[in-house]
């Protein structure tokens, strides 16, 4: 079997936990996975071959090679405003984006509005950018009445197995002082798992206390990316745990696991 290597440098805003799981996975299939910020290394060349791709590394005074049949570049857009001279019209810029008040509205020249990669308020993500345009036209046609909402907005890696995540990690609930449980499990026993022949399946669900609100989920395995907008839902709309616990839903879905996640 052919061993493909993995620099899993697109993982980094996900939890620690989602992509371990992955790359315990992809071990299991026999890749070798390499993880450029914990081994202290940097890509610093990619050349094409017959056989397919070299990519270089180097890091903590040496430098190394390996071969790969195929290379994905997944490390996101920047905005191409050079070629637009910004700073000619007055319009601040900070860190290749465009320096913006609350409503998206451009802090130096306020006939100037920013919507998605040129504004990156909120995550990097496609619907993020419809949001951020909803916003800027509604403040455009009818005055700065309009703010965008970040809250419970989800996010999926579309790998084998699949990854998702919405809402606060731990750690981030833990530094705002907040109170909750947390229920987690490897659950690769369960039937959604097993009926797709799939190892790899598991949670972490924050639940806050006494209120039962969800402040985040973490999923890994099938269906992870459709499961992951209900809970996206629910944090958006301040359902409770108990309100998804009383929920029926259809049988055997993915959805169907979420009452035994809270």
């Amino acid at each position: 079997m052919r061993t493909y290597r993995r620099l899993m440098g697109f993982l980094r805003p996900y939890r620690r936990q989602l992509w371990g799981s992955l790359a315990f996975a992809w071990l299991a299939m026999g890749m070798t996975v390499l993880i450029p910020w914990l081994i202290g290394r940097a890509v610093n060349a990619i050349e094409k071959t017959d056989a397919g791709f070299t990519v270089r590394v180097s890091g903590q005074g040496n430098s190394s090679a390996f071969e790969s049949d195929l290379v994905v570049h997944a490390a996101g857009r920047a905005p191409a405003l050079e070629m637009l001279s910004l700073g000619a019209a007055g319009i601040a810029v900070d860190n290749g984006r465009l320096k913006l008040n609350e409503f998206l509205q451009s802090v130096s020249s306020p006939a100037v509005y920013a919507a998605g990669d040129a504004a990156q308020a909120g995550p990097p993500l496609t619907p993020v950018s419809s949001h951020d345009a909803k916003v800027v036209v509604a403040n455009l046609l009818k005055g700065n009445r309009h703010r965008p909402n970040y809250l419970g907005v989800p996010s999926v890696a579309f790998t084998i197995p699949l990854i998702a995540a919405v809402g606060l990690s731990e750690a981030q609930a833990r530094q705002r002082g907040l109170k909750f449980r947390i229920q987690s499990q490897k659950a690769s026993d369960w039937y959604t798992a097993r009926r797709v022949a799939e190892p790899t399946y598991g949670f972490k669900v924050l639940v806050e206390e006494p209120s039962e609100r969800i402040l985040g989920a973490h999923l890994v395995g099938p269906h992870a990316d459709e499961v992951i907008n209900l809970f996206a839902s629910a944090i958006r709309n301040g359902l409770t745990a108990e309100d998804l616990k009383t929920t029926i839903f259809a049988y055997p879905t993915g959805a169907s696991d979420i009452g035994y996640m809270l």
